[in-house]
């Protein structure tokens, strides 16, 4: 909201300092900044409000120590995320951008499902919470409204200079370009990483790409969503790796907004995909200033309201730069702690068919259970989980150069 002001501020009136709005740095500061005292100033009250409420975790006795000690704090902390994102992001951001618009849709779509679930678990007493048929198709419903959008909008193209974009004498040449409507993607590891999914699928007729395409998007947005759920079991470790992974998604969207940096590095140019800076920006900070309550010991849960909101967040992010197939290496520990559930659930399903009694691969899942059951303190898991996801988004970061 704010940015129209300042632009017209800088454009019409021609206040000096006004133009400093047009640096997608400073708004990138600006929304963390905001974000973080969001969450941190206000959580507090927040948390006392969730108190008041009597909005407390009910947890199963799952023989794991400490676990006693974490009945009736606070759930429903994913607000507080969500606030730390929308705020600074109608402050800071372009609003009438198309990626920005499908962002906050997805933030408040998904959030609304992890809240309807918290809120039938905490008020009505319902372990069980909703239906997860009823979670499944929310996230399908969002994967084809974000499928149909990037493939269908008129605004979600890639930019192809006809000449070289360079700087000379401190002059930066004007190029010549074009913008090009297609479905190409990044393969990453490979010299020649780009993926166009009409190619793949455009032998089956003229309705098969966005068809594919939408059951793709579907797919990856359901499984990072569910990934970020099921990670968010101790204190600290789905915030925490989601913050991990936002930063590395904010490099990838700076790069590919800036026609310079994107020609160097031989990426996409996807125009206006810049402003996902600030999203990402305001992202980080509020899961960081989550941590602030929700590192050992908690003193406040997000609940699904955060958690699949953050992960489902993290998959429209990665389609809008088209960096999907990067998720598997960016989004590493969702994706072991999904792997690590489908294993001992099908392991477990199989010797009892075959023995007649079940057995398990791990001692507990997700993994971080297996760990604890291990009596490995919660604290040390979460910090080796976030080492890891480090490495893992150093290892993202490199495809850039890695083919």
């Amino acid at each position: 909201m704010l940015y129209p002001i300042f632009e017209y501020f800088d454009q019409v009136l021609d206040i000096p300092g006004t133009g400093v709005f047009r640096y997608i740095s400073f708004r990138a500061g600006m929304a963390a900044l905001v974000s973080l005292i969001i969450t941190i100033t206000f959580g507090k009250n927040i948390i006392n409000w969730i108190r008041n409420k009597q909005i407390g975790e009910t947890v199963r006795d799952l023989g794991l120590e400490g676990q006693n000690e974490k009945k009736g704090t606070p759930t429903m902390g994913g607000l507080m995320i969500m606030a730390g994102i929308i705020i600074p992001t109608l402050l800071f951001a372009n609003i009438n951008n198309i990626y920005i618009i499908l962002l906050l849709i997805t933030t408040v779509w998904l959030g609304g499902i992890g809240f309807l679930d918290d809120y039938i678990k905490v008020f009505r007493k319902n372990k069980e919470g909703l239906a997860g048929r009823f979670k499944i198709i929310g996230q399908i419903v969002i994967g084809i409204v974000v499928g149909a959008t990037l493939y269908f909008h008129e605004g979600v193209v890639v930019r192809e200079f006809t000449n070289p974009v360079s700087i000379e004498q401190g002059m930066v040449e004007t190029p010549a370009f074009k913008d090009v409507k297609t479905m190409k993607t990044t393969i990453p590891f490979m010299k020649d990483n780009e993926l166009n999914y009409e190619k793949i699928f455009g032998f089956l007729g003229d309705s098969a790409t966005p068809i594919f395409y939408i059951l793709i998007v579907i797919f990856i947005v359901t499984a990072v969503s569910n990934g970020a759920n099921i990670t968010d079991g101790i204190d600290g470790l789905a915030a925490g790796t989601s913050a991990i992974i936002g930063l590395t998604i904010a490099i990838f969207a700076y790069i590919s907004g800036n026609a310079i940096f994107s020609q160097y590095l031989n990426v996409f140019f996807i125009p206006n995909s810049g402003e996902l800076v600030i999203f990402c920006a305001a992202f980080v900070g509020a899961c960081v200033g989550f941590l602030w309550y929700n590192s050992y010991p908690a003193q406040v849960f997000m609940g699904d309201t955060g958690s699949l909101m953050l992960g489902g967040v993290i998959a429209v992010l990665s389609f809008a730069l088209r960096k999907e197939l990067l998720i598997p290496v960016l989004c590493g520990i969702f994706v072991i702690e999904n792997a690590s559930v489908i294993i001992q659930v099908s392991y477990f399903k199989y010797t009892k068919k075959k023995y007649g009694e079940g057995r398990r691969v791990f001692l507990m899942s997700p993994l971080h259970h297996h760990y604890q059951k291990k009596n490995i303190h919660e604290a040390k898991i979460v910090t080796r989980f976030w080492i890891l996801g480090i490495l893992l988004a150093i290892i993202t970061l490199a495809t850039l150069k890695l083919r």
